[in-house]
């Protein structure tokens, strides 16, 4: 379960830039392919944000989904699974998106 580490991550992020006010709510942007699950991100950062300053925040989750650009007829299109093939039949993409884990926004007291 790599979303404790992930939630722990994050809370460790955001406490520092806190700098000991309490934290009331966190905005972080998941990409479609890092295979973190929200609910188990959810759980995950309460357990992690017990005992800080982020103990009590609400955890938002944006997803991002995810973009591959193809090297074959230059087309970027969103993927809405796992195999990554463009529409043209090519399996010669790049990822443009979909694999960031990003805080975007957080709210202190």
């Amino acid at each position: 379960m790599h979303e404790l580490a992930l939630a722990e991550s994050i809370v460790t992020t955001v406490c520092e830039r806190a700098a000991g006010r309490p934290v009331h709510r966190i905005t972080v942007r998941i990409g479609a392919l890092t295979a973190v699950l929200p609910e188990a991100m959810r759980f995950c950062f309460e357990l992690a944000s017990s005992g800080t300053e982020a103990e009590g925040a609400v955890l938002d989750i944006a997803a991002e989904p995810a973009t591959v650009r193809c090297r074959s007829c230059g087309a970027e299109e969103e993927i809405t699974d796992l195999i990554l093939l463009c529409d043209c039949g090519s399996a010669d993409v790049a990822v443009t998106a979909g694999r960031e884990l990003r805080i975007v926004s957080m709210e202190v007291g």
